[in-house]
């Protein structure tokens, strides 16, 4: 059997370079293929079928069943996620590792075998640690993106059939129609009015006709008429194509690096980004200054080495990409069970800060289930004649779906037999023109349109009244636009229909589409979801505006508005928009709550604006061009039954569309950036105190205050409730509005809680030398239990704005919060405390210790209720200054 392969030296053409292809084949199979070097795009349709071994009934399943086994699942790229060995050993490329890992070397190297050992023992230990949460997180995920797989519809064994895209094999027969992404490599076998969006490959803005025929072999992508490529877009019309490249021989795969979605780096890891940067600039600083200064007290070089380094590892949160994996796979497995699916995981974040949303009505803010209520003629009465021409028109066109088209077909009139008529022909809906003709036969031809009211209106030269044909004049016009405003006003969705009559042809084109009779209105109604109401009033707690983008007429929008709670007097329509410049649109936007009468390519402009006023917008859409709004959008989230290009654009999958399921997503998204802002918080307080307070001792004392494998098991044991963020309880008062990552306050919170944390050290050396009078070997002890009880302790203070026996840990948290706290008292007695350098303290001594954490604890809780109390204040300093201008601008 002959099946298509690229060719071997393709990867060094130039991007719209032709991408030439032969037929490997057996030699069984040398009588049925074509030339050697023939591109599948230059060869007759028959001879490709008859090369590809199919025919225009599909395949049988039992031949596609061999032929997916044999060419492998139709993704483009092979690479599969990382296998646990690569997650493990990813954990040894981090730099502070490394560094570990050579100052090992280096204490074995002088004959420190003891050290070394336990250096490399904690390192391993701390990998470890990484690697199972790492590796756990990238397996929830992968079996979250299972969830959400794309189908296509393919013909087996000449019947339609639905599969999943990466089922497709060379030879499917593949149906198109608008709003799909074509699946596979082909040739067009027959097409209406088929337009293909190719920018993703070729760059070109504008749609692409494309149509049966022949190429030239030497045409590129761009010149390729009767090609379609894999990762490309319908946007209008319907097509049969042949599949003749799958998986990682189409042109998607073989460009794949260059066409890899660039995504835009989000707030949170930008956030991120900045505190590796803070962090690492401290670090170095330390580094040098404690290490330059241990060799002028003329202290050992590769002890003064060691100490440095074990600072630098102290002071660096190392398990942060760990626990940030843990928390945003934690937070994807609670919104999934709660009905949204994350696409990408930095999203998440995202979704939490969003402070707007953008959303069509139609199936968010209503049922979705729409009814035909009314079909009317020109004069307002039923029409049994009406109904029949809409269904004709709504069950014989084969191009995009949907539900009004449902809504007519089960509608229950009396609208007369279908059976008298045969389909001709049909010129498919598209968004410029916005109405759908189809041509029916009985004794004559019959065209028959429906559309938008005034897009029909625009080719109607005649209106078809209770007296027959009458010419379309401005009494005429003024009594349809009056209707359709009433019945808008009140809720209704307008269709206009309109017939026009020919002699018996075989083809029709949109020129056919002039003359034509206007015969009167289709009313569809699809009422307030039940519960909007209370759900929008439960995002706007949460910080949360909604704003309307729909292609609806302004009445029915603003009925709409007014029956769930949203304000309805302040409109743009597109036709408005359209007349402003950007500044303009800018400025406006803030103070609209409805666009209407949208054009598709307006709602990424809007979107663009909002942003541009410091928002951060989620944009609700599940339609063909809804992905360019979804592209732009901070977070853009669509709906499982959504077409493929909206899906593919967004970051974030509903499986049910209801903003109900949104709002607990939102929930969930902030409980994600609390729980990883927690332990930023943690580390950036007492872990940052302790160290800077070592550091400082240590140019002070004739001794170092702890020992390089003392600070590495300080660092290792404190980071172990860490790993049960993730799990820890949120308090209600942190999910009542977006939070946004802000450098600044990291590093307001990390000097504010490291100077108390350094004072209660400083406290801690004093009580050592001066009233225990400990030895070099008790206060290293002495210090490190002490230490590690703070880092523990403020655990519990800084997961809460709250006092802290308000707000209770998850159990996780508080139980190995307290087996570590208890560990810290007990290694001084443990056996292997020698190894470690750690001698047994007397009990006054530890008790003296614990009273010091005691009060420490009470201090970062009236330290925390000043400085968030300070922030809140400024908060809202801030917030008044920008409101200040919008009140006044509303005066206006």
């Amino acid at each position: 059997m002959g099946v298509w392969r690229r060719h071997p030296h393709a990867h060094r053409r130039e991007r719209h370079q032709p991408l030439h292809v032969v037929l490997m084949t057996s030699e069984a199979d040398q009588q049925s293929v074509a030339p050697d070097g023939a591109a599948y795009w230059s060869i007759e349709t028959d001879d490709l079928l008859r090369s590809l071994e199919t025919s225009p009934s599909g395949l049988a399943a039992s031949e596609a069943a061999l032929r997916l086994a044999k060419f492998g699942r139709n993704t483009p790229a092979l690479k599969s996620s990382a296998s646990a060995l690569i997650v493990f050993a990813r954990q040894f490329r981090s730099p502070l590792v490394l560094i570990l890992i050579f100052a090992a070397s280096v204490s074995a190297f002088v004959g420190e075998g003891q050290e070394a050992a336990i250096i490399g023992a904690i390192v391993l230990a701390s990998c470890v640690l990484s690697f199972t949460q790492e590796y756990g997180a990238s397996r929830a995920t992968e079996a979250l993106k299972q969830r959400i797989s794309r189908k296509a519809i393919v013909l087996r064994d000449g019947v339609e059939c639905s599969i999943a895209a990466e089922d497709i094999v060379p030879g499917d027969l593949i149906r198109l129609s608008a709003g799909n992404l074509i699946p596979a490599d082909g040739i067009i076998l027959d097409a209406r009015d088929f337009n293909v969006s190719e920018a993703v490959l070729t760059g070109e803005t504008f749609p692409v006709v494309k149509a049966p025929g022949r190429s030239p072999p030497e045409a590129s992508l761009a010149q390729r008429t009767n090609a379609v490529f894999t990762g490309t877009s319908v946007r209008s019309g319907t097509a049969t194509v042949l599949a003749a490249a799958t998986g990682a021989r189409t042109e998607y795969a073989s460009i794949a690096a260059a066409l890899e979605r660039k995504i835009p780096e989000t707030g949170f890891a930008r956030g991120i980004r900045q505190f590796g940067y803070l962090m690492t600039e401290i670090m170095l600083a330390i580094v040098i200054l404690v290490f330059f200064a241990n060799l002028m007290l003329h202290r050992p070089l590769i002890e003064s080495l060691l100490f440095s380094l074990a600072l630098a590892v102290g002071l660096t949160p190392e398990l942060l990409p760990a626990i940030i994996s843990v928390t945003l796979a934690r937070g994807a497995r609670a919104m999934a069970a709660n009905g949204v699916i994350v696409r990408r995981l930095d999203a998440i974040e995202n979704l939490g800060s969003m402070d707007l949303l953008c959303t069509d009505k139609t199936g968010t803010l209503t049922e979705g289930v729409i009814h035909l209520n009314g079909w009317l003629d020109v004069d307002g009465n039923a029409s049994a004649d009406i109904l029949l021409w809409a269904r004709l028109n709504a069950t014989l066109q084969t191009g995009l779906k949907n539900p009004l088209d449902e809504a007519i077909a089960a509608a229950p009139g009396e609208g007369g037999s279908l059976a008298a008529f045969t389909k001709v022909d049909e010129i498919p809906y598209d968004f410029i023109r916005k109405r759908l003709s189809v041509i029916v036969r009985s004794t004559e031809d019959l065209l028959t349109t429906k559309g938008a009211v005034q897009n029909v209106l625009e080719i109607c030269s005649f209106v078809h009244t209770a007296k027959g044909l009458e010419p379309l004049d401005a009494t005429h016009r003024a009594a349809i636009d009056d209707k359709f405003r009433r019945w808008s006003a009140e809720g209704y969705r307008v269709l206009g229909v309109a017939i026009r009559r020919f002699e018996s042809r075989k083809t029709f084109s949109r020129t056919d589409e002039i003359d034509l009779a206007f015969a009167g209105f289709l009313l569809f109604l699809d009422p307030p979801k039940k519960g909007v109401k209370e759900t929008l009033a439960d995002l706007a707690h949460r910080g949360i505006a909604v704003k309307v983008i729909s292609g609806d007429n302004r009445y029915v929008a603003a009925h709409l508005a007014q029956a769930v709670g949203l304000r309805a007097d302040r409109i743009m329509t597109g036709e408005a928009l359209s007349k402003l410049t950007k500044s303009a649109l800018f400025a406006g936007v803030q103070h609209t709550d409805l666009f209407v009468e949208i054009d598709p390519n307006q709602k990424e402009r809007i979107v663009q604006a909002l942003r541009s006023r410091g928002h951060v917008v989620g944009y609700l859409g599940d339609g063909i061009n809804d992905a360019p709004a979804l592209h732009e959008a901070d977070i853009g989230i669509s709906v499982d039954t959504a077409v493929d290009v909206a899906r593919e654009a967004a970051d974030i999958i509903l499986l049910k569309q209801d903003l109900g399921v949104l709002v607990r997503g939102v929930d969930d998204g902030r409980k994600t950036f609390a729980n990883t802002m927690k332990y930023i918080s943690i580390t950036t307080s007492a872990n940052f105190g302790n160290m800077i307070s070592m550091a400082i001792a240590s140019l002070f004392l004739p001794f170092l205050p702890l020992l390089a494998a003392q600070i590495l098991l300080n660092n290792f044991l404190s980071d172990v409730p860490s790993l049960a963020i993730a799990s820890d309880n949120v308090d209600p008062d942190q999910l009542r509005r977006p939070r946004h990552w802000d450098i600044r306050f990291v590093r307001r919170f990390m000097i504010s809680f490291g100077l108390v944390s350094s004072l209660f050290d400083f406290a801690t050396f004093a009580f050592l030398l001066f009233v225990a009078h400990a030895t070099a070997a008790a206060f290293q002890t002495g210090w490190f239990v002490e230490s590690l009880l703070t880092e523990l302790a403020i655990v519990l203070i800084v997961r809460t704005h709250k006092a802290f026996w308000a707000s209770r840990p998850s159990p996780l948290l508080a139980w190995l919060t307290l087996a570590v706290g208890v560990v810290a008292i007990m290694i001084p007695y443990l056996p292997f405390a020698a190894w470690f350098g750690f001698v047994p303290l007397p009990l006054p001594v530890l008790a003296g210790l614990v009273a010091i954490t005691a009060l420490y604890l009470l201090a970062s809780e009236a330290t925390k209720r000043w400085f968030f109390g300070r922030e809140s204040r400024q908060s809202q300093r801030m917030i008044d200054r920008v409101s200040k201008p919008h009140a006044a601008y509303s005066r206006l």
